[in-house]
């Protein structure tokens, strides 16, 4: 029985296979081959998106990647269009079995400290919110202090596309947009911003120069947690006091750095993963052959391109 059954699967295989084989092609001369480049193309986003979905859900889940999963299911969903207030359930809905319905600062440092050892934790726009409106600000008290990485995926914050662009962005287009937070024991939280200097001026002529901005960590910020980019990975670099005392005035000067030499945007390369990738370098958070790792380079292309 079990021969007979696969004879018979081989059998219609192979004529499947036939047909395929010989079947005449619908359309003839330059629409064929349209069409062709047409399906080749589909086909290779279709395959780059299943990788990428396979990797974001694998390489990068850490060691609770159920939870991790449900974290950022709940994020995405409870993340509203811009202009729109989060839901006052919202954070119950994503923290409350953890940290309940109105932790003190004490408490959401403690939170985020466990997360940091675990690798990269996520800052959504949920928690970023709530914790923005009961505290005023994103510092020491709810973060603790030390200099992160951010990465998160780019789309349309508002209606109607944010609903279902959001989900695919974070899932299926793995490419990042990286990003530093300086959190120092006193005073604001601050994003070290880069991009295409139009992103920070807008009534520039010419805004296709890589440029950078320091700024305090709020809702006006460049990369502050928002509906289409919902969701950020964060990677503890380093709590070292002096280090994080002394990163502000260095990435200005890696600001001004980026407006005297005007350099072309690029991207792949120079961009903003570029930029946060040469300055971990010079640090000596990692290596030059770290930064060039394929799959770093997959994650956040541009990264591993040759700094200024």
């Amino acid at each position: 029985m079990a021969e007979r059954m696969r004879d018979r699967v081989r059998g219609r295989s192979r004529a499947a296979l036939e047909r395929v084989r010989h079947a005449r092609h619908p359309l003839r001369g330059w629409r064929k081959w349209a069409l062709i480049l047409f399906q080749a193309t589909v086909g290779f986003v279709v395959l780059f998106a299943l990788v990428n979905l396979t990797l974001s859900l694998t390489a990068f889940r850490g060691g609770d990647p159920f939870d991790r999963m449900v974290d950022e299911v709940r994020g995405l969903w409870f993340s509203p269009a811009d202009g729109r207030m989060v839901s006052t359930d919202a954070f119950v809905s994503v923290y409350g079995e953890d940290l309940g319905p109105e932790p003190s600062a004490d408490d959401l440092r403690a939170h985020f400290a466990r997360k940091a050892e675990g690798g990269v934790f996520l800052l959504d726009h949920v928690m970023a919110d709530h914790v923005v409106r009961r505290f005023g600000r994103i510092d020491s008290r709810t973060l603790p202090p030390g200099i992160y990485v951010g990465v998160h995926a780019l789309g349309p914050d508002g209606d109607p596309w944010v609903r279902a662009t959001k989900w695919p962005a974070h899932y299926l287009m793995f490419p990042r947009h990286a990003y530093m937070l300086v959190v120092p024991e006193t005073g604001p939280a601050i994003a070290f911003s880069a991009s295409q200097n139009a992103k920070f001026e807008t009534d520039r002529p010419d805004g296709g120069e890589l440029g950078a901005r320091v700024m305090d960590y709020g809702p006006d910020a460049y990369d502050f947690p928002s509906s289409g980019q919902a969701l950020h990975e964060m990677t503890l670099i380093t709590a070292d006091p002096e280090r994080v005392a002394a990163a502000p005035a260095a990435l200005e000067r890696v600001q001004a750095t980026l407006k005297a030499r005007g350099l072309r945007y690029g991207l792949l390369a120079p961009n903003s993963n570029t930029v946060v990738g040469c300055v971990l370098e010079a640090s000596g958070a990692i290596t030059r052959e770290q930064r060039s790792r394929i799959l770093l380079a997959v994650r956040a292309p541009g990264i591993g391109a040759d700094c200024w």
